[in-house]
């Protein structure tokens, strides 16, 4: 480690507050009420009922929310023996880990013992705090010791990640490896360098995959374990093979899978040319592998290589694994985590694999093209479907299993509530994306050219959000796709200029001249038009060949807004179209208008928008309360644009007296409570407002940016208000997560709308 990441580290480490965790209260404690909830007299309550029924400690406490992290520091990766005190860092890392992806709430422990059984004894007393123990870097052979007897005798889970997390990740990208080299797990002869608590837990889980005990061969420092070598322990005794091998290289040879859980440097190139065609090579040692990355690739073409750095592919990296084995044993109330739980993480990861990777994981790679093969064995750390996939393969196996004591009936919603988790989008986009389901509608998108599209399209047909039709040159479409590795099964591609849709595109032809003739349109004019997607797909929209529309990913905004008012048109009875954007905030969702369209709105347009966002608001089923905004309080500036909104707030009054509104207003009264008590308890709005009407396009566009960049909110957006067709024109570089929002939204839409044709 150079210098300047030493010092770097260290005043990460070292900044207010020290260290990387803190404990927060999840309840207020704010009043004298609050405090003698939470303390005396109020806590002797839920205490009684918890005396006298144990199991409701899970209604009315964090403990079947709360992990403990327990170490003796005598085996820390990359350090070796190096105390509990000195592991500290190490296990408040984990205990990040564990909140990070899965929302695990995590005691680190670092217990000065060496002793096993003292260990055990004092692990074992702590049963009542936590809903599982998550045994860390404990040296072998003690540790299968410490962790099979409080397996044994206590009632909730107990993990020694060391082991079993190692095995897991390491067997999801074998089963994956082994399917793309051709190969059956009952034919592969195995070599492990180490014979430690990782090693074994592999070679346990690979032979439960269906490896035959007598194709796995261990080494130690010492070579290959072999029937009759002298100086084995109980457990290396268990481990011989009758075998002549007596070097690393000999064992390698003709084998079909290295997996490397040692010290780095021990495997030559030479070694890896002599394995089995297709070679399975995982050099897993930290941070310097048994073999680097690139001298395994060099050393033959047909190696499949994966190591525990994350500068190169195929990473097997533990995280991958215990935040959501934990995730789904709590939410089931597992008592342990059983072999079926352990061997159903490994399939959900190796399932998840083969799916189309997020935008969001592509970005956090540099935008690199990520797919299922040879450099893609297992899902990246920071993919944030892996919640959804392990946690309720191991809930479910938990059940099976029977050690659930609180088996999760429906998997379904439970991977919805877990999704929900991951952001504030999810929760918000859940019941969207459900409604849009129960009847899909015909979405199409112009841009069929565009992966992102492309992908989104693939997950909308997947999930039933709605049924995708894709426009764009039939043989560039599929070209794209097959770039992607996206499937077009389920998805309608339309190639406009085809002699297939020249009925269709005649008819439309006619039909613009129609509707623009008096617009500068003639007929010629009308044919140019439609040669381009986004008129035709407004068409297809408008002669309800299609539900909705949904673009703009590859173009700046205005291109789609303009055609989409020229085709579509607005409401009737609108004089104006506008952008809103739902911000999500951990405590409040508030709507942000105009986000997009109006640059400099006067009163009667402010006034309209404001009825646009209240109508749409009302359909999400949330009560609208409308502030409209301005840099003047109540009459507190005589300003023109001041005025502005003071007469905007007056028209809807008149037009709509039942509507929660005041205005002209500052954001601070508008969304604090306690500042419009204090200082204007006449407004109709108490610091409730979430509906935030903007006096220009500058300042919503500002706000809600700075809102996203700077304040942590999530945005969904912006929704296109007042068109008489259901239309939503993404931000230019949107995400496929995004556009699948946006579709779902259009879907709604459209099943709301009441259709003018």
């Amino acid at each position: 480690m150079s210098d300047y990441r030493r010092d770097d580290t260290l005043a990460y480490h070292s900044g207010p507050p020290a260290g990387k965790i803190e404990v927060r209260p999840t309840k207020p404690c704010d009043t004298q009420w609050d405090l003698s909830l939470a303390y005396t007299p109020g806590v002797a309550v839920p205490c009684r009922e918890i005396a006298r029924e144990p199991a409701l400690a899970a209604r009315y406490t964090a403990r079947q929310n709360l992990v403990a992290v327990v170490t003796n520091g005598t085996a820390v990766l990359g350090l070796g023996d190096i105390g509990p005190l000195a592991s500290k860092p190490v296990m408040e890392g984990k205990a990040v880990l564990f909140k990070r992806f899965a929302g695990i709430d995590v005691f680190d422990l670092e217990v000065d013992c060496a002793d096993p059984d003292e260990f055990i004894r004092i692990v074992r007393a702590l049963e009542p705090t936590f809903g599982g123990i998550n045994l860390e870097d404990i040296k072998a052979p003690e540790c299968f010791h410490i962790e099979r007897t409080l397996r044994e005798s206590m009632n909730i889970p107990v993990f020694h990640d060391d082991q079993h997390g190692t095995a897991i990740i390491s067997a999801a990208a074998f089963l994956n490896a082994v399917e793309l080299a051709g190969k059956r797990p009952e034919d592969c002869r195995v070599v492990f360098s180490g014979a430690g608590a990782a090693g074994v837990a592999c070679g346990d889980l690979f032979v439960e995959f269906g490896v035959p005990p007598e194709n796995l061969l261990f080494c130690d420092s010492k070579g290959p374990i072999f029937e009759g070598r002298e100086g084995l322990g109980e457990a290396k005794r268990a481990l011989a093979r009758p075998t002549k091998a007596r070097t690393l290289g000999e064992a390698v040879k003709g084998a079909d899978v290295f997996l490397g859980l040692s010290v780095g440097g021990l495997l030559s190139q030479d070694m890896v040319r002599s394995m089995a065609e297709h070679p399975i090579v995982f050099a897993l040692a930290n941070p310097d592998p048994e073999i680097t990355y690139p001298d395994a690739k060099a050393a033959r073409d047909d190696v499949i290589v994966a190591t525990g750095r994350s500068d190169y592919p195929n990473q097997v990296n533990n995280v991958l694994g215990f935040p959501y084995i934990f995730r789904g044993a709590l939410d089931c109330g597992a008592t342990t985590v059983s072999l079926a739980m352990k061997m159903a993480a490994a399939r959900a990861l190796a399932d998840l694999a083969r799916e189309d990777v997020p935008d969001s994981v592509r970005d956090a790679y540099g935008g690199e093209e990520i797919r299922f093969g040879r450099d893609y064995l297992i899902p990246k750390p920071v993919d944030p479907r892996v919640l959804l996939y392990v946690s309720p393969a191991v809930a479910e196996a938990a059940a099976e299993s029977g050690v659930a004591t609180q088996p999760i009936e429906d998997i379904d919603l439970y991977r919805q509530e877990l999704a929900q988790f991951l952001s504030r989008t999810q929760r918000m986009m859940g019941d969207v994306m459900a409604r849009a389901s129960r009847a899909p509608k015909r979405v199409v998108f112009p841009e069929g050219t565009q992966p992102r599209i492309l992908r989104a399209c693939r997950e909308l047909a997947d999930r039933s959000i709605c049924h995708p039709v894709v426009l764009g040159p039939a043989d560039e479409v599929r070209e794209v796709a097959d770039r992607a590795g996206v499937s077009l099964d389920g998805v309608e591609l339309i190639d406009p200029q085809s002699e297939a849709e020249e009925g269709r595109r005649g008819r439309f032809v006619e039909e613009l001249f129609l509707m623009r003739q008096r617009k500068g349109v003639t007929h010629r004019t009308a044919d140019k038009l439609l040669s381009s997607r986004r008129y035709f797909g407004m068409m297809m929209v408008r002669q309800g060949d299609a539900d909705g529309l949904v673009s703009g990913v590859g173009m700046h905004y205005p291109e789609t807004i303009r055609p989409a008012l020229e085709v579509l048109g607005l409401q009737p009875g609108a004089r104006v179209c506008a952008g809103m954007h739902m911000m999500l905030l951990d405590d409040r969702t508030l709507f942000f208008a105009d986000t997009t369209v109006n640059i400099a709105p006067n009163a009667e347009t402010l006034a309209e928008i404001a009825l646009q966002c209240a109508h749409e608001v009302a359909r999400l089923g949330i009560e609208p309360r409308v502030a409209m905004l301005s840099f003047s309080n109540f009459g507190s500036n005589k300003d023109p644009r001041a005025l502005a909104v003071r007469r905007a707030t007056e028209l809807v009054r008149a037009q709509r007296p039942n509507l929660v509104v005041d205005g002209e207003m500052q954001v601070d009264p508008a969304v604090d409570p306690a500042l419009a008590g204090a200082e204007f308890p006449f407004s109709a709005i108490q610091g409730d407002a979430n509906v935030l009407v903007f006096p220009s396009l500058e300042a919503a566009n500002v706000a809600y940016k700075l809102m996203m960049r700077v304040g942590g909110a999530e945005a969904i957006g912006p929704i296109l208000l007042g068109m008489r067709y259901p239309i939503n024109v993404l931000q230019r570089g949107s995400t496929t997560e995004q556009v699948v929002n946006m579709a779902a939204y259009t879907g709604v839409q459209a099943q709301l709308q009441d259709r003018l044709v």
